[in-house]
């Protein structure tokens, strides 16, 4: 009995590097961001034209990291500045089979730390212009919302 030769070829993938925005040459796009403290905003809220009232007008590139987008954030909200202060990211986007919005978390950041989303990029997180950036701000020493419970059946009564 004649065995067929097998190869194995262990390959690197290699991730395309995303290209510098020279942010001298290239016009900042208009990010829409809203804050909540201790949660996020509900995509109801996004619906019909409407946004929440909490909103933030940020000019900035695809480039702009979740931490650099911390720190602008915290340049006009003084009570974000506390060490330990978690920054919860999320994109708000339409969604194209009904007229309603849909919210993906995308990273999370904290104040005086370092973390493994820090240099997440809007471009790498697959932002898209026209979309929102909703950011959940729970203060240290917070704890986050409790996680709703679903309601029980009504026919499954405890006697």
């Amino acid at each position: 009995m004649k065995m067929a030769g097998l190869e194995s070829m262990v390959v690197e993938e290699i991730k395309p590097t995303e290209k510098p925005v020279d942010r001298e040459k290239t016009c900042p796009l208009l990010l829409r961001v809203f804050c909540s403290t201790g949660r996020h905003n509900s995509p109801g809220d996004y619906v019909r034209g409407n946004v929440p009232q909490n909103e933030l007008q940020i000019y900035t590139w695809m480039d702009a990291t979740l931490r650099e987008l911390t720190g602008l954030v915290k340049e006009v909200n003084p009570e974000t500045r506390r060490k330990g202060t978690y920054f919860d990211f999320a994109i708000v986007y339409p969604d194209m089979r009904s007229p309603t919005y849909r919210m993906r978390e995308i990273g999370v950041t904290c104040s005086g730390q370092r973390g493994g989303d820090d240099n997440k990029t809007l471009s790498q997180l697959k932002f898209q212009i026209g979309n929102y950036l909703d950011i959940s701000i729970t203060p240290p020493n917070r704890m986050p919302p409790p996680m709703r419970r679903p309601q029980p059946y009504i026919n499954n009564r405890q006697y």
